[in-house]
């Protein structure tokens, strides 16, 4: 138990060092891609997380990203609703038998399908609070949802190559 947790704290620190100091300096087509890779940590906390302890989390890694970037109150509105999506995302997703206690929602143990789509939509939620609270205003509004769009895109390519490079697959464990 003491391991996971130090591992997860390791994670997000980590991705969130790796955000502000790395990622926040990239511009794609213009600044239109933003990928925001933060929310990784977030996302792979473990299926038995009690929900207050996960909006805590997500409320605090807001809180640190917005000392780093852009206006305060920003990501930690966006981390936020994160947290409190995250369960009822998983409760949706959920296979007829459940979850195992102690299941993280990685693509080696839950497939590709379901992690892009667990982590896809919380994506976009995410994204979507991030950018329309940023501008506040349904002005050019389909050039926030193509911002939008791309957005996500970039951040689920990195977070799925993360996937890969960090989890061990189930048949290097044999």
């Amino acid at each position: 138990m003491l391991q996971s947790v130090l591992n997860n704290i390791i994670r997000i620190a980590f991705l969130i060092l790796l955000q502000a100091l790395v990622v926040n300096r990239i511009q794609l087509f213009d600044g239109m891609i933003l990928p925001f890779v933060y929310i990784f940590g977030i996302l792979m906390l473990p299926f038995e997380t009690p929900r207050w302890l996960t909006l805590m989390v997500a409320f605090s890694v807001g809180l640190t990203m917005d000392y780093f970037s852009g206006p305060m109150g920003l990501h930690t509105g966006a981390c936020a609703l994160l947290g409190f999506l995250q369960p009822v995302v998983q409760n949706i997703l959920s296979p007829r038998e459940g979850y195992e206690t102690t299941q993280r929602p990685t693509v080696q143990k839950m497939g590709l399908g379901w992690f892009l789509t667990y982590a896809g939509v919380l994506t976009f939620f995410h994204h979507g609070w991030l950018f329309f609270m940023e501008v506040f205003r349904f002005t050019d509004f389909f050039y926030q949802i193509f911002h939008l769009i791309l957005s996500v895109f970039g951040t689920m390519v990195l977070m799925t190559i993360g996937q890969y490079l960090i989890f061990q697959s189930k048949s290097s464990e044999l």
